[in-house]
């Protein structure tokens, strides 16, 4: 049992530090476009496209790591197992 819960902590620490790198890069990348678009183009504002794309995959994979986090698949495979043996 304790080599279930040690493989299954370490999947959620390698998903955790994911999330993590994905944001760091996330951040860095686009702080170099925002420098860029504010050299080469002050006027017009395209940087804010890739920003606001990738901020929503990154809010994505977000909530998919902190919901598979939370325990409620766990839950709810529990909960679907105890209606199916009632039957």
């Amino acid at each position: 049992m304790t080599e279930d819960l040690k493989r299954i902590a370490r999947r959620r620490i390698r998903a955790r530090l994911g999330l993590y790198l994905h944001a760091a890069v996330y951040v860095a990348v686009n702080a170099f476009l925002a420098l860029v678009q504010s050299q080469a183009t002050p006027a017009i504002a395209w940087n804010l496209w890739p920003l606001a794309g990738w901020g929503l995959g990154l809010a994505i994979h977000g909530a998919v790591v902190l919901l598979g986090q939370s325990g409620l698949r766990e839950r709810m495979e529990a909960d679907e197992l105890r209606k199916l043996e009632s039957r």
